[in-house]
């Protein structure tokens, strides 16, 4: 698919910046931060206004987190109604919502640009569980103003080593990605297994 993509840029710029950005930001498999690095060689040859660049590739990354976190927010009630004959997932999932309001703004802006593999499935959490709309909206903005700018802005100072820093800067993401990750199982082994014991300490 990168074979494909990068040579439309010359082709359609913008308009391939926006799409790309968008179907990224729901889980597409998109290389959407290879697009961004791309297009700053571009505008560095003069071939792609910067300022162009970025709105394409910001606009199209706002309204993506939008679709996602709707998307997640129209399967929330599926969720309460999976969870409502699941009491103990049900006690979880409100354990979860807790910890998400209170920090939920930081991950989502995080979740844009540092730990980026993760930004689309941190856009459906944030819908399912119900995180404030605005919260969501502003922290990611924010997150989303980082990950543009950074990306074309590389692209455009280092056009002779695009694939370098694709390659690095993938490598750092998802490296955080999985020690995110790796967290969030170790919180949620603690959980399960802490709720076994008061289990069957309430049993004896």
């Amino acid at each position: 698919m990168t074979d494909w993509i990068l040579p439309q840029l010359s082709y359609y710029g913008a308009t391939l910046l926006f799409v790309t950005t968008f179907l990224s930001c729901i889980a597409m498999p998109i290389p959407a931060s290879l697009v961004m690095l791309a297009s700053g060689a571009f505008v560095a040859s003069g071939e792609l206004s910067y300022l162009t660049a970025v709105s394409a590739a910001l606009t199209g990354a706002i309204l993506g987190d939008q679709a996602g976190y709707g998307m997640g927010l129209w399967g929330s009630s599926k969720l309460d109604d999976f969870l409502s004959t699941r009491p103990r997932r049900a006690r979880l999932m409100d354990r979860a919502r807790v910890q998400i309001d209170r920090y939920g703004g930081p991950g989502v802006f995080f979740s844009r640009w540092l730990v980026s593999p993760l930004g689309p499935y941190a856009n459906f959490v944030a819908g399912a569980t119900r995180l404030h709309w605005f919260r969501f909206t502003s922290w990611g903005i924010a997150g989303e103003v980082v990950w543009v700018f950074l990306y074309i802005t590389l692209g455009a100072a280092f056009t002779s080593r695009i694939g370098l820093i694709a390659e690095i800067a993938g490598d750092i993401s998802g490296f955080l990605a999985a020690l995110v990750i790796a967290a969030i199982l170790a919180v949620w082994l603690r959980h399960t297994l802490r709720e076994r014991r008061l289990g069957r300490w309430r049993r004896t």
